[in-house]
């Protein structure tokens, strides 16, 4: 599989052409993502770009300008499609330089999906680290239903997941289903072991739930920090096309490795967006959307 390096300043990027995947993320030889070995298949989707949708689709069928359409189901146990279509896709590097890189790759219409879009990556290395940005077209001749999200898991520091502290600058959350992680009801993070409105330990708290009601600032962008106990840290930083964040504490059962690293997904849409309508991107033939999102050390 191939890959492909960028460097700037004291921080070093490696994207795989397999799903535009951030395989390593590196500030001064320390890892800010959790890494995955080259060449070998891409673990728990790290890194990958998740497109033409985020997170999952209930039961693979949802139905979008009256017609009623059916996704082959890639997340077996809980009967959903996960991820969009992109990650299991070989993207085409078409620009690179010391600091920066372009992959490009064709989302093709399929029966579950009967629309075409051209996306777009780019990563830029600088001193203020790791710049990424997606654009979809649509060069079909359909409007498409679309959403995107990256899949980092990003690493504070040496000491356990536990221990971190961890700050969200979101009021509330989607509850979902124990069973399935499918969506019931936003709720307040008020009074709630999800509130990281004010930086705290994660401690055992488990989490693997969207976040909205993002604070942005006046440029239009927000910020999520974890740190380690002994002084390093990690954040992102993403746009206002990007209005849900997705966390996830990546607690697996034994003999799975548990609590690796903390999962941040800036998310154009909620969970089974494709069903509910929310926040979807309904792109026009010929109509574009991009977003754009940061991960820096801290």
């Amino acid at each position: 599989m191939s890959e492909y390096e960028i460097r700037a300043g004291e921080y070093t990027a490696v994207v795989t052409a397999r799903g535009a995947a951030l395989r390593l993320l590196q500030f001064r030889g320390r890892d800010l993502v959790v890494p995955f070995p080259e060449g070998g298949p891409i673990p728990d989707y790290r890194g990958i770009i998740a497109a033409p949708w985020p997170n999952r689709i209930a039961d693979g069928k949802y139905t979008f300008e009256g017609v009623e359409y059916r996704l082959p189901i890639n997340e077996v146990e809980r009967d959903s499609a996960l991820h969009g279509l992109a990650f299991g896709t070989d993207w085409t590097l078409e620009y690179r330089d010391e600091s920066s890189m372009v992959l490009t790759c064709f989302v093709r219409a399929i029966a579950g999906y009967p629309f075409t879009l051209g996306l777009i990556a780019r990563y830029r290395v600088d001193g203020d680290g790791l710049h990424t940005s997606v654009a979809a077209t649509n060069i079909g001749v359909k409007t498409a239903p679309y959403g995107v999200c990256p899949h980092p898991y990003l690493l504070a520091g040496p000491a356990s997941l536990d221990e971190w502290t961890l700050e969200i600058p979101a009021g509330e959350f989607l509850d979902v289903t124990p069973d399935r992680l499918l969506p019931v009801a936003l709720r307040t993070v008020v009074d709630h072991e999800f509130d990281f409105r004010t930086p705290r330990m994660i401690g055992a708290t488990k989490i693997d739930h969207a976040f909205t009601e993002i604070a942005f600032d006046g440029d239009g962008r927000s910020r999520m920090v974890i740190r380690d106990p002994g002084g390093t840290g990690v954040g992102m930083e993403w746009d206002r096309s990007c209005p849900w964040l997705q966390i996830h504490t990546a607690d697996k059962e034994y003999p799975s490795p548990n609590r690796l690293g903390l999962a941040v997904e800036p998310m154009t849409c909620p969970p089974d967006a494709f069903n509910s309508g929310q926040n979807l991107v309904q792109l026009q033939p010929g109509a574009s959307h991009e977003s754009s999102w940061s991960i820096f050390a801290s």
